[in-house]
């Protein structure tokens, strides 16, 4: 009666190789490093490598290896974190500002194990230590720039359909107002411009003789303008750190115009703005040979144009016209050019690509300046109060000469490192964000203290785990034991799944392991006290077990569906660490299922399936 076919038994031991392979990644633990990489063009060469070298035996800070990455980046491996520390202070004082150096936590997994897609579970902010952002969006910004291009927009509008106007302008409330000389002009302009803009409310005005027609956005115009700024800044964010390897970064909506930003592992406060970035693009002027570049340094600057400076410091006088803008670079990577040297493979799309190929064509033999342009915003003290002001920043990195015309797909060569090139590419393909961000709360987390939420939680699923094993071990016997044995294995399955699906673990998350811990058991406490009623009914012991598994089956499946949906509600209208208790209770009420029944029934069948049994060790008097 009580006896598994061979092929669940075979089911049964592929999920136990499955999760122990799976969970084995998380018991190799971390390695402290220093990422070392160049910025503003600072290349990281073997002379780096030697001072950083000869920095730390200096300080008598002991590293266990050093390593030069082919992409630049130089990794210097320590024991302990209190090394790390020390060693980011000296190293960073002797190299200057013109090298990033990072903390980081690398996992000693095994390449044989990486090779199958293992890797260990990701860890949160509270249990790691990292850096925490609360960003502030400006969409009022965005919102009055879209505005002002609407004046441009309605007028263009009015005077295709021949409806003249006597001028428009663009009132403190962002309402638009165009004046009209004649009452019949004004209600036929109201009509077109109904049809046209749907998400306008335009409503006829007059002050004094004047007419004048208000054009204003709908509410819902509105709402779905400030939607769509902040969805495509969080988009902008996430590419930007993902594509710099951040571990399972945290961007969320908070409010209205704030996003928050989570990044797990980094302890380096300027590396982590450096990540977040400004509102960087790319514009492309002609350099202007026509009028003297000593000149314009003594401040004798041309009309219609404008003195920059390379990345070198070196001057250079460029055109204010720009012939392409950074919005029609659709793709950019890094790469190299014929010479080997670093660069950038651009892919243009839109209205401006025509232009920029005519305008290249046309001057052939000149200059072409690619200027790099970041805007953000800088806190400033006025009258007492932080007040956060917009500051463009502009350089030219590189200022080729046009060999011939240039369509939707050339390079940018000539850059310093591949380091710049690489951080380039990145902000170019992830795009320029749509509204200014900067920070107005900042919190680093350190690694000591989420090593102490680690031990502390660590210690709580120990102490549950033992305590439920110790109780079911004396209260059940040998069936209480097969039940801790499904209970570790549950464990196992849901940090082995937790890692491959790539889940973050918090402490709240935790939480969640030590609860499915106790509902995993009680699935078996159902089945087994079934069991020791049927036996109590006379029933004999094979058809006991069988009618504990089948007639207790319903209510497991009930108790385990109820909380299910409580889970999948809780991580739908939670965020942050509700939802990863939720994901945690979601997974583990999943794989309890697995180990509770099918895997304690297959243990029973094997030791008292299909054979006459005289007693059943299930801690009955």
């Amino acid at each position: 009666m009580n006896r598994y076919p061979l092929w669940k038994y075979i089911v049964l031991i592929i999920f136990v190789v499955f999760g122990l392979l799976y969970a084995l990644p998380n018991f190799f633990g971390e390695v402290p490093v220093l990422q070392i990489t160049g910025s503003e063009g600072a290349p990281v060469t073997a002379n780096t490598l030697t001072t950083v070298r000869s920095t730390l035996q200096q300080a008598n800070l002991p590293f266990q290896s050093m390593q030069q990455k082919a992409n630049g980046l130089l990794v210097v491996h320590f024991a302990s974190v209190a090394e790390q520390l020390k060693a980011k202070a000296a190293v960073q004082t002797r190299l200057g500002n013109n090298y990033v150096v990072a903390q980081n936590l690398l996992g000693m997994t095994p390449k044989w194990l990486k090779a199958l897609g293992a890797q260990p579970m990701k860890l949160g902010l509270d249990l790691r230590g990292g850096m925490h952002f609360l960003l502030q969006v400006d969409v009022d910004a965005v919102i009055k720039k879209q505005q002002q291009e609407n004046i441009h927009q309605f007028a263009k509008t009015l005077r295709t359909a021949n409806l003249r106007y006597a001028g428009i302008r663009l009132e403190k409330n962002g309402a638009l107002l165009i004046k009209f000389r004649s009452d019949k002009v004004r209600n036929q302009a109201q009509s077109k411009l109904q049809r046209e803009y749907p998400g306008y409310v335009i409503t006829d005005l007059t002050q004094g003789q004047e007419l004048y027609l208000q054009v204003s956005m709908s509410p819902v115009a509105l709402a779905n303008s400030r939607k769509y700024t902040m969805s495509q800044t969080i988009t902008v964010l996430r590419n930007r750190i993902d594509a710099l390897g951040v571990a399972e970064p945290h961007i969320s909506q908070q409010g209205l115009d704030r996003i928050v930003v989570e990044l797990p592992g980094v302890q380096d406060m300027a590396l982590a703005k450096q990540m977040l970035g400004g509102n960087a693009t790319l514009e492309f002027h002609l350099v202007d040979a026509q009028h003297d570049l000593q000149s314009a340094v003594n401040g004798m600057v041309p009309m219609g144009s404008t003195l920059y400076h390379m990345s070198d410091g070196s001057p250079i006088l460029l055109k204010n016209q720009s012939v392409l803008s950074g919005k029609s670079i659709s793709f950019a990577s890094a790469g190299f050019d014929q010479t080997g040297q670093p660069a950038v493979n651009l892919k243009l799309s839109g209205s401006e690509v025509s232009n920029f190929s005519r305008v290249t064509a046309d001057n052939v033999g000149q200059r072409l300046a690619i200027v790099y342009v970041d805007v953000k915003k800088i806190p400033k003290v006025v009258n007492g109060k932080t007040v956060y002001v917009a500051h463009t920043i502009k350089r030219v990195i590189s200022a080729p000469v046009i060999q011939s015309a240039l369509g939707n797909s050339f390079q940018i060569n000539h850059m310093n490192s591949t380091q710049e090139a690489q951080k380039l590419a990145i902000l170019l393909k992830s795009g320029a964000s749509p509204a200014v961000t900067y920070p107005i709360q900042e919190k680093t987390v350190g690694p000591s203290l989420g090593a102490s939420n680690i031990k502390r939680g660590i210690i709580s699923v120990i102490t549950g785990f033992v305590l439920i094993v110790v109780f079911m071990a004396v209260y059940y016997r040998i069936m209480g034991l097969i039940a801790d044995l499904a209970l570790l294995l549950n464990v196992v399955f849901i940090v082995a799944i937790m890692s491959l699906i790539g889940v973050t673990l918090t402490l709240p998350g935790i939480a969640g392991i030590v609860l499915t811990m106790g509902m995993a058991v009680d699935a078996n406490v159902l089945i087994f006290e079934r069991i020791r009623e049927e036996l109590h009914n006379g029933s004999s012991i094979q058809a006991a077990i069988h009618a504990g598994y089948a007639r207790a089956f319903a209510t497991i499946v009930d108790a385990n569906v109820t909380t299910l949906i409580v889970a999948v509600a809780l991580f739908a209208i939670g965020s942050g660490a509700i939802q990863g208790f939720a994901v945690t209770l979601i997974v583990g009420l999943l794989t309890s299922m697995v180990t509770a029944i099918m895997g304690t029934r297959g243990i029973v069948n094997l030791l008292y399936g299909n054979k006459p049994v005289k007693k059943l060790s299930i801690g009955m008097k």
